[in-house]
């Protein structure tokens, strides 16, 4: 055990000289010995030997750059190197699992719009609601108008309302009822 502390406190002691010296043949230690098991370790997790190999140098180069970042207080430099490993991995995976666009899918289409005749349906059955709230009991109308213009929570209606949850559920739903019988057509 305590040859493996002193390994690991060697890793430090490298990545520290690179963070401060720009060493290169620290560096080229660290990537001696950590290059081949960033490669298993990325092949492990389910990538080709070229796609790992991409991870190993885009995980070295970060080494490099970022060495002065290391802080050995909060993690040891295997666990640092590879948690690197694993970020490149998924940043990687996610650049290049991206579907092409298809340019004739219709969610990338524009939507033509609505013709007058839709527009002119649509404007009276709003009116037709409207009027059917209007003729709803006052306190009915007023839950409706909240519940679906305000778009409020049942429980914050009983709440700004000081009801109890359960009568505003079921004022709610008898007024819901209502309209439906009064807009039969318009399903």
């Amino acid at each position: 055990m305590n040859n493996l502390r002193g390994v690991s406190e060697n890793f430090s002691n490298l990545l520290e000289t690179i963070a401060i010296d720009r060493d290169r043949e620290a560096f080229a230690r660290l990537f001696g010995y950590f290059a081949p098991r960033v490669k298993s370790y990325v092949m492990r997790l389910g990538v080709d030997e070229a796609f790992a190999e991409e991870v190993v140098q885009e995980t070295m180069v970060t080494v490099w750059h970022k060495a002065e970042s290391f802080d050995r207080r909060l993690a040891g430099a295997s666990t640092w190197i590879f948690t690197i490993a694993r970020n490149k991995r998924i940043d990687k995976l996610r650049r290049e699992v991206r579907p092409e666009l298809d340019p004739n899918d219709p969610a990338l289409v524009p939507n033509a719009g609505r013709s007058a005749d839709d527009a002119a349906e649509a404007n009276e059955a709003a009116e037709r609601i409207e009027l059917a709230i209007s003729a709803l009991p006052v306190d009915q109308a007023d839950l409706i108008y909240r519940a679906f213009y305000e778009d409020d929570t049942h429980r914050d209606i009983a709440q700004e309302t000081g009801l109890p949850l359960g009568t505003v559920k079921s004022r709610i739903r008898l007024a819901l009822k209502r309209l439906r019988e009064g807009l039969e057509d318009l399903r």
